[in-house]
């Protein structure tokens, strides 16, 4: 199966999962949590290191939100589960204008939340359902509306201590929604944000998933880029100093940027 691979090879080439591990998987309620607690439940049965799932879900207090949906299925599955109520959605709309987008507030609130909650369950890990469009899709953002160049890196230490990773990072969203769909998942809507047609995600998402139609493969090409980084050929100059890179050098042996040039910008003003 081509997600399991593809989660497999994520958790083993960044070293995401260790002996004992206590997992805090959360949840949304969309297909791609769903698809991810499965596969970790399948990948814990056959593993050769043991660790075990504590499941998540935070409501966030959205007029009308199926809780009851996730809860039944959760424990007809017999996961693990925990509900946490916290009242986000209240704050968000009293802090952001009409119009506006929710995402960047409501998130940085709930990953507060979801942070706690992993103290409190003593959990040595927490499992997102970010997956490969995700990451393609931050880098873009970044790289058109951030001025910066980055993604969504696999395994993080959040400044709290929090070791979050991301299994998915390799698996495709197509072959998400298909086996979404094949397993039948009771997928809750995102009522509060996801009615926002002119978010900048979904704009780069459009665009990608355009340049996928007309270049099959594509997505895959850029992937592959964020795992083929050619810092010299980058203007970075603080990296350059970390990496002990001197000058770019061009194929005719001529520095791209002399030296000279960039000890004396480091140092200010000649």
């Amino acid at each position: 199966m081509r997600l399991a691979r593809g989660l497999s090879r994520a958790v083993t080439e960044f070293g995401m999962l260790e002996d004992g591990d206590r997992v805090m998987v959360c949840v949304s309620g969309g297909k791609d949590s769903y698809t991810l607690l499965h596969l970790l439940r399948e990948l814990s049965r056959r593993a050769p290191i043991r660790f075990e799932l504590k499941v998540v879900n935070v409501d966030q207090g959205h007029p009308g939100y199926p809780k009851h949906v996730l809860s039944e299925y959760m424990s007809r599955e017999g996961y693990d589960f925990t509900l946490v109520e916290e009242d986000t959605y209240s704050i968000v709309k009293e802090k952001i204008p009409e119009g506006k987008t929710y995402c960047s507030l409501c998130s940085r609130l709930r990953r507060g939340v979801l942070y706690r909650v992993a103290r409190e369950l003593g959990c040595t890990k927490i499992a997102l359902g970010h997956h490969r469009d995700d990451v393609l899709q931050t880098l873009l953002l970044n790289l058109f509306f951030a001025g910066q160049l980055g993604a969504m890196p696999p395994r993080l230490v959040s400044k709290e201590g929090h070791v979050v990773i991301r299994p998915l990072v390799y698996c495709a969203e197509e072959d998400i929604a298909a086996f979404a769909t094949e397993q039948a998942f009771p997928i809750l809507p995102c009522d509060l944000c996801g009615s926002q047609d002119n978010l900048q995600r979904k704009i780069v998402g459009r665009l990608i998933d355009d340049l996928e139609q007309k270049h099959p493969g594509i997505k895959a090409v850029m992937l592959a880029a964020t795992g083929n980084v050619r810092p010299s050929q980058l203007l970075d100059r603080r990296l350059w100093k970390e990496l002990g890179i001197a000058a770019a050098i061009e194929d005719d042996g001529t520095p791209l940027v002399p030296a000279a040039r960039l000890v004396r910008d480091d140092a200010g003003p000649a």
